[in-house]
């Protein structure tokens, strides 16, 4: 899901959705879109075109018009196309068979696996950038790291080994297996299915729902928003500053929802909300202004932040 001026894009298992003065339009295999399962989206910041990750490979939506990128006909790694980021002219994407770089000006790739990158397999789940370095989420390799102005790679792995429980805290990634990697404000947010891990360029810190205000361990997707990150979770939307954590959870029976309240001491504030999340199962979440759109198992969510973390939500 992408937030582009006054539209919302959503990617579904039934075509890539537009939501734009209120009306809904979908488009599908008929109009050009490679499949009609999207996992993921990006709108370029110099051109405006639409970047779509599918099941069967990468969209460009452009005046109108879908373009499709496969193994076949250009140099993408492997048509399960799992992320995709914009930066600059560049177009990056995680996929099934290695991360990959499309150079838009010259029409060129960059491949990256096990046999040029420090990676354990090349399934690649999530890509981002920032600081001046492209972050790969690696199935079971941890973080890659691309330095763009040194053109080197690095990697940030869980040093225990361990992996059912993270045995000495806050060493470094907290599992190997990251699901998803998001940066700002100088700092490098890493989800993955054990937990929450935090990196200011200095220091890990690690992050569970038995020891934090965490939703849930089981993290499916994380954006950062300034200070704030937002962990789409398998059961609810966590937001975390730093200090204070604030999850939303839809509470099954009616319209109405929990909000959960957790700062720096052990004590937790429960409150009722009159409006919810469409489900807990939360799997992707982005930002325009004050407005949050929420993307669930169940349904789209629309908010309003009206405080560094605290938002007021609506069904759509």
């Amino acid at each position: 899901m992408r937030t582009d001026e006054d539209r919302v894009w959503v990617g579904t298992n039934q075509g890539l959705a537009l939501l734009e003065n209120g009306k809904w339009k979908v488009y599908t295999e008929a109009d050009g879109l490679a499949h009609r399962s999207v996992l993921a989206l990006d709108v370029s910041p110099i051109t405006g075109d639409l970047w779509v990750a599918t099941m069967s490979g990468l969209n460009r939506f452009s005046a109108g018009k879908f373009t499709t990128y496969t193994q076949f006909n250009s140099g993408l790694a492997n048509d399960v196309i799992y992320s995709v980021i914009c930066d600059g002219k560049d177009v990056w994407v995680a996929t099934g068979g290695g991360a990959g770089m499309l150079d838009t000006y010259t029409g060129k790739w960059a491949i990256y696996t096990e046999q040029n990158a420090p990676m354990h397999e090349p399934w690649t789940y999530s890509i981002c950038a920032g600081g001046g370095n492209i972050y790969i989420a690696a199935w079971g390799g941890g973080v890659i790291e691309w330095n763009k102005a040194k053109k080197e790679f690095r990697d940030y792995i869980d040093p225990d080994g361990e992996m059912e429980i993270d045995l000495f805290p806050d060493d470094g990634v907290v599992h190997d297996i990251t699901t998803a990697v998001t940066y700002d404000d100088d700092i490098l947010w890493v989800a993955t299915y054990f937990g929450l891990s935090r990196y200011d360029g200095k220091r890990w810190k690690g992050y569970f729902d038995h020891d934090s205000g965490l939703a849930s361990n089981f993290i499916n997707y994380i954006k950062a928003n300034g200070e704030v990150a937002w962990m789409c979770t398998d059961n609810g939307l966590s937001s975390f500053n730093g200090e204070t954590w604030i999850t939303y959870k839809n509470l099954g029976t009616d319209q109405s929802g929990q909000v959960i309240v957790n700062g720096k001491s052990p004590k937790e504030n429960i409150l009722k909300a009159s409006s919810s999340l469409s489900h807990n199962f939360t799997i992707g979440v982005d930002f325009k202004d004050n407005d949050i759109w929420v993307a669930t198992s169940h349904g789209l969510s629309h908010g309003v932040v009206v405080g560094q973390t605290e938002v007021k939500t609506s069904k759509l």
